[in-house]
């Protein structure tokens, strides 16, 4: 496999991963404009633009759009995250340029059609409608908005309905002018593709658009808080996280390290010590999760009414223990799982394709597989321990619950818990 990242003259970014022996290319336009770029007004915007995307060009309609990749026996998706909005097409080797062009096609030339915009607003509305109805989906939204309090970061992707509801093609081609500028963008392309091909056609295509900045975002600051919702639900939804690293920060693997020790897999404590010993609920687990200037690690779980408390409780426990009795081999057993979750989900194209593009708009370079391996190899019990003892000791947590939950512990309560 062979990486090759060229730079165009107004900072568009193109990178490329050759795969021997496939048959098929993964391509796409990565934007480093997401939830938290919007203002409060715009809030939903970056979502609302990324559906309209697939609605019809200056030159292609919706229809076409769909039969030119289909056509080809293709794939195309897209999607829109805290950071990055998304747009990317799987294809075979021949047609790789072909799909190209309609995927540069949506993210350039949006054509905005007024009844179009209606028919997308209403299914984002339903979207909208479905997250309500969903309450593992709920009580994240929460905990993020609880987590970053009047700040970009904890604002819904989808957006309030009422900005939904009122948004205008205006609207969308101000954010683009403000945020998709070459610059901010990342053509990724893995499999069987050819670096130079793809970068004449970016040359062609993005080359001539007009360099510039985009105004940074506000920092994220996590804080401190509960948002409790009760509700006569059959499940009693619990989410807890604690402040984790950026993507910036020397310490990130350590982090994932500790989230894989604590909620990782089967073999983990929460699921061993919450599940098997005390069968408290179905799945429970733990992520790290991290962004530019910020980062979190957060325990999720969904129980009955009469063990949510319990089952409170005895998470607060496994994260006051991990410093005083973690062991090597767990360390060694997290740092395995990282690695082969990492290896094997490189093993499709599309993988691939990802992430370099993620690598070059977060670091602005490829990070070698073996850099990353020889980082999560570094990480020594000592490491994570110390982690762990600074999350409980100064570690100020957020606490999301919804459902039948009006008897389970607060955060004052889960806090002196973790401290004492």
């Amino acid at each position: 496999m062979q990486t090759q990242l060229t730079r165009l003259s107004n900072g568009f970014r193109v990178v490329t991963e050759r795969m021997d022996g496939l048959k098929s290319a993964s391509l796409g336009i990565w934007i480093g404009a997401g939830g938290r770029h919007e203002r409060l007004d715009q809030n939903g915007v970056a979502h609302f633009l990324e559906h309209m995307a697939f609605k019809g060009t200056a030159t292609r309609s919706a229809l076409q759009i769909a039969e030119a990749i289909e056509g080809l026996g293709g794939h195309m998706n897209a999607y829109t995250s805290k950071e990055v909005t998304a747009y990317w097409v799987r294809v075979l080797e021949d047609d790789a340029l072909t799909a190209l062009d309609v995927v540069a096609d949506i993210v350039l030339n949006p054509a905005f059609d007024p009844e179009e915009l209606e028919t997308e607003r209403g299914v984002i509305l339903q979207e909208i409608g479905q997250m309500m109805d969903t309450p593992e989906d709920l009580v994240f939204e929460w905990l993020q908005k609880t987590a970053y309090p009047d700040q970009p970061m904890g604002w819904s992707i989808l957006g309030p309905a009422e900005n939904v509801g009122a948004f205008r093609s205006e609207d969308l081609r101000k954010f683009v002018d403000e945020r998709y500028r070459p610059g901010s963008m990342v053509l990724a392309a893995a499999g069987a593709i050819d670096h130079d091909s793809i970068v004449a056609f970016a040359e062609r295509v993005f080359g001539p658009i007009p360099g510039g900045s985009v105004k940074p975002v506000e920092t994220a600051v996590f804080r401190s808080g509960e948002h409790r919702k009760v509700k006569d639900l059959e499940q009693a939804q619990f989410a807890l996280a604690l402040e984790g690293h950026p993507l910036t920060d020397p310490d990130i693997y350590v982090g994932l390290v500790y989230a894989t020790i604590i909620g990782g897999g089967m073999s983990s404590r929460l699921f061993q010590t919450v599940r098997e010993q005390h069968g408290l609920c179905y799945a429970i687990g733990a992520q790290a999760a991290c962004y530019s200037d910020t980062g979190s690690i957060t325990i999720y779980a969904g129980t009955g009414e009469k063990d949510v408390a319990s089952l409170a409780t005895l998470c607060i426990d496994e994260l006051r223990r991990v410093p005083e009795d973690l062991t090597e081999d767990e360390v060694i057993r997290a740092r395995i799982q990282l690695k082969a979750g990492m290896l094997m989900g490189l093993e499709n194209a599309h993988s691939r394709s990802e992430r370099i593009a993620r690598m070059i708009l977060n670091w602005d370079r490829i990070v070698e597989l073996d850099e990353i391996t020889a980082g999560i190899d570094a990480v020594t019990r000592d490491r994570v321990a110390e982690f762990a003892t600074s999350l409980r000791r100064n570690g100020d947590p957020v606490l999301s619950l919804y459902g039948p939950v009006a008897e389970a512990p607060g955060l004052p309560e889960l806090r002196d818990r973790l401290v004492a």
